[in-house]
């Protein structure tokens, strides 16, 4: 992939670019390597001039809170773009609708609506991830769902196309959308209710104790690392792992989490392979055991 006019522009485009940009610590597994280029747009206009100067010449990640992606330890031989502050605006429309930019996290969205006694999204505040990779997830928790509050999405497609799509155009499933790879998410729209906001409050209190007593907290670790086979049974992949894997089960560095079993963890300096095997002997085993096949919750950038 050739960079080398890229290169001569970086000064010249509306945000932060770098080279063979160490990735390690821009996801929660706090795993990985190294990208080929890294941009991080200052403005829709800087995005824009980006993609129209990069023009496809090779792979394109969109990189959110990385809170759910695991790396790889080699180079990534293409672009990471990682939207800026700019992208990370939260307003009212009305009353009870709120518009969010992609970058912004679902908590701090949470916490909007609740200043502003807009019930509805208090399940983001559970979720540690942006508003965008909420969006590509359908992300949710506590019987809730990114496609029960979503208006409609702002978005730029890979030549830098721009355009709004309403959700009623989204085919959403579980802990997925249908919609093309190549979009980037912008900003989006939700509408809630209108509720008191202490009201609103102890909810999501309540949701947050109910999350630090299942989940872990504080370490190197990605989320839920795959979905519930909500189709194939009614226990929780949490459940079947504990039925076919032993608990200490490990390869280096990466284990699973005691506390809640479909967390894995990087205990100290797991790589990616590591991490991998570890996923595969899970996926293996729970389908020997069960003869249920695991689906990733995670996304794995190769």
């Amino acid at each position: 992939m050739e960079i080398k006019d890229i290169k001569k522009s970086a000064l010249s485009l509306d945000g932060d670019i770098f080279f063979d940009q160490n990735i390690k610590n821009l996801n929660w597994f706090n795993i990985g390597g190294k990208a080929k280029i890294f941009f991080r747009p200052h403005s829709l206009k800087g995005l824009i001039e980006y993609l129209k100067l990069y023009d496809l010449r090779g792979k394109i990640f969109i990189l959110g809170n990385g809170s759910n992606v695991l790396f790889d330890d080699e180079t990534y031989k293409g672009t990471i773009i990682k939207l800026g502050k700019s992208f990370s605006n939260i307003s009212l429309l009305n009353k009870d609708t709120i518009i969010a930019g992609t970058a912004a996290t679902q908590k701090k969205v949470s916490e909007f609506a609740k200043e502003n006694n807009i019930s509805g999204l208090e399940f983001m505040s559970c979720i540690p991830g942006s508003i965008g990779g909420g969006i590509r997830m359908n992300s949710g928790c506590f019987k809730k769902e990114f496609k029960d509050i979503l208006i409609s999405i702002q978005l730029i497609d890979y030549k830098g196309l721009v355009r709004s799509l309403p959700a009623s155009k989204i085919n959403f499933n579980y802990r997925s959308i249908e919609l093309p790879k190549n979009l980037i998410f912008l900003s989006a729209t939700f509408k809630g209710k209108e509720k008191n906001s202490s009201v609103i409050n102890n909810y999501m209190n309540e949701l947050k104790d109910k999350k630090e007593l299942t989940q872990p907290t504080k370490i190197k670790t990605s989320g839920s690392t795959f979905k519930n086979p909500i189709k194939q049974t009614d226990k929780k992949v949490w459940e079947l792992i504990r039925l076919s894997v032993p608990e200490e089960t490990s390869f280096g560095d990466a284990i699973i989490s005691k506390k809640h079993a479909n967390f894995f963890v990087n205990k100290k300096n797991a790589k990616s392979a590591d991490m991998k095997s570890l996923i595969n002997f899970v996926k293996k085993k729970v389908k020997d055991k069960t003869g249920i096949k695991l689906e990733l919750e995670i996304v794995v950038v190769e």
